[in-house]
């Protein structure tokens, strides 16, 4: 039965292991699904800022009391709440910048990089980036790298035109690089996102992630195609085409990052019902174990005890032969005399 009882031990531990990684992990995405629309809050609030409005927009007011309330529940499991309170206190300064466009827009991409460090702290200490299932390993690159850069990039890369529009010529060289930058930007984060959605759909067992993805990665490469439009690299970017690129990619990159999200979660949910379904394999084979023991050594001992009981009789026949027939006794009749003497 030790033997017996180590091995079940091990397959327990092992099993509640990767049960523990894999709760971690959907923590990891719930957190994920409120901090997605706190990119595309960052992207409004900078182009806002630049145009000169100084009010926070509402969808940034509700972002940051999304991310404060699952950072609340989850931040401390995720050691993600430090990070989180930095960001949210450089948030809270944004609407408080003057002075140039240039100071404006760098402030805002100093809180959309530690935006995006969030999304890796996340990623990283939900430990998403470390599972070992292909397909859930490329969502959770496509959804925690890809879409937030691309987004990210795209917003820079709409203001830094409407930037060029209005510069001076002698600022115009210094923001023509910068939006050249954020150009190749996009067009890396893209592709890497094209590819990543791929490589998970054409290694998946889930039935509805291709399906769930054409739709809205049509619409996102519709918006990218308008985008390169606009960007116009070589000549004066037209920012009407940007803008509305801009908006087209925001919203297609919303409604992806959802569905990806769902995919994922999906995913986690079956592998946690198959450790379920081990964890009582397990333990079923544990008690027939056991049950199969009980009985081979309860038959052992029932063998034991009638092998020790027919000894016994064939040894009590043995005496009493001999006790009808003494030594030095030969013979029989009357008188213990035998019959001729009679």
């Amino acid at each position: 039965m030790l033997p017996t009882a180590v091995l079940f031990l091990r397959v327990l531990n092992e099993n509640k292991t990767q049960r523990d990684e894999t709760a971690l992990k959907q923590k990891g995405i719930e957190y994920l699904a409120e901090l997605a629309p706190l990119i595309s809050a960052l992207a409004e609030s900078q182009s806002s800022s630049l145009q000169g409005v100084t009010q926070e927009p509402a969808a940034l007011t509700a972002a940051v009391a999304r991310v404060q309330g699952v950072d609340a529940t989850l931040g401390g499991e995720l050691d993600t709440t430090s990070r989180w309170s930095g960001l949210k206190e450089k948030i809270g300064r944004l609407p408080g910048v003057t002075g140039t466009a240039g100071d404006v827009y760098e402030a805002h991409v100093e809180v959309g990089d530690l935006a995006l460090e969030l999304y890796g702290a996340v990623r990283e200490n939900s430990k998403l980036n470390q599972d070992a299932q292909s397909d859930i390993w490329f969502l959770q690159e496509t959804v925690t790298v890809n879409m937030p850069e691309a987004v990210t990039h795209v917003s820079r890369m709409g203001d830094l035109a409407n930037m060029l529009a209005a510069a001076k010529n002698n600022q115009r060289a210094p923001l023509q690089v910068q939006f050249g930058a954020e150009v190749l930007a996009v067009e890396e984060s893209v592709a890497e996102l094209t590819d990543n959605l791929q490589a998970a759909a054409e290694d998946t067992d889930s039935s509805t992630l291709a399906s769930n993805t054409v739709n809205n990665l049509d619409s996102f490469r519709r918006g990218v195609e308008a985008a390169n439009r606009g960007a116009n690299i070589g000549q004066a970017p037209d920012v009407s085409i940007l803008v509305t690129a801009q908006s087209t990619l925001t919203n297609a990159l919303k409604a992806l990052a959802t569905v990806l999200l769902k995919e994922m979660s999906t995913l986690l949910d079956e592998r946690i019902d198959e450790l379920d379904y081990r964890r009582a394999e397990a333990w079923v084979m544990l008690v027939v174990s056991i049950v199969l023991l009980t009985v081979a050594a309860f038959w052992t001992r029932v063998r034991t005890v009638r092998a020790g009981r027919e000894t016994a009789s064939e040894s009590g026949r043995d005496v009493s032969v001999q006790g009808d027939n003494p030594p030095g006794f030969a013979g029989g009749g009357f008188g213990g005399q035998p019959a001729w003497e009679r």
